[in-house]
Parts: structure tokens; C-alpha cells; sequence
């Protein structure tokens, strides 16, 4: 069974490796929106694959403070911050916190995202 919560930040980003003409090579913000999949077996008594308590616990510890109202070009290791480096950042920061990560989706805006699955 898989179980998932989202998660909604906001943070700005320049993308330094594209074209001076295209409009992301400056400045801007989004509103991204993370979904953060877990699999596994139904746990008894509590009758959670995870308790969703725990994910918000762990996910508002280990990435919102760092990405939230943040330059994600300033952040260690997202000095080219596009949504594929970012779903990689934070899967690196999450893969040994849940047993059962499936994988993650995060989306700039309605209609565009990116799902990884940690390749």
C-alpha cells in the first residue's frame, strides 16, 4: 500500500546555465508543491503504514527550514537549482529518514513537476 502527504514552500531561484534571453535565467519564485510517497505493509496495532504525524515531523525538520522563503541558488549542493536538481536535493535529504520512500513529486505549477523515483 502506498500512503502520501503533500507539502507546500515557497522559494526563488535564478537558473544560471540557461541563455541570457530566457526569462528563468533571472530571478523569480514559485510555489512548489512536494509529494512525498511511502509504501509498505498496514503496521498493527496502529493501523498506519506510517503515521502521518511522523512524515510532517520528519519533512518540516529535514526540508522545509532549509528551501522554505529561501534563494535555493544559495542552499550547498543547488547552486543550478532547475526542479530535477531540487527533487534529487531532497530525496538525498530523505532516503534515510522513511523505510519505503517510493518516490517524490514536486510541482512549480499546475500542469508541470517532476516525479522521481531515485534513480
Amino acid at each position: 500500500m502506498t500512503v502520501y502527504r503533500t507539502f507546500r514552500f515557497h522559494a526563488a531561484r535564478f537558473l544560471p546555465n540557461l541563455k541570457d534571453e530566457h526569462i528563468c535565467k533571472k530571478i523569480h519564485g514559485h510555489t512548489f508543491n512536494l509529494t512525498v510517497y511511502i509504501s509498505g505493509p498496514i503496521k498493527n496495532p496502529e493501523g498506519f503504514v506510517i503515521d502521518f504525524f511522523d512524515v510532517d515531523k520528519i519533512v518540516n525538520k529535514k526540508i522545509l527550514p532549509l528551501i522554505d522563503h529561501k534563494l535555493l541558488n544559495d542552499i550547498e549542493n543547488l547552486s543550478n537549482p532547475t526542479s530535477e536538481y531540487l527533487i534529487k536535493w531532497i530525496w538525498n535529504n530523505l532516503i534515510n529518514e522513511f523505510t519505503g520512500l517510493e518516490k517524490l513529486k514536486l510541482s512549480e505549477d499546475h500542469g508541470t513537476g517532476i516525479i522521481y523515483k531515485g534513480e
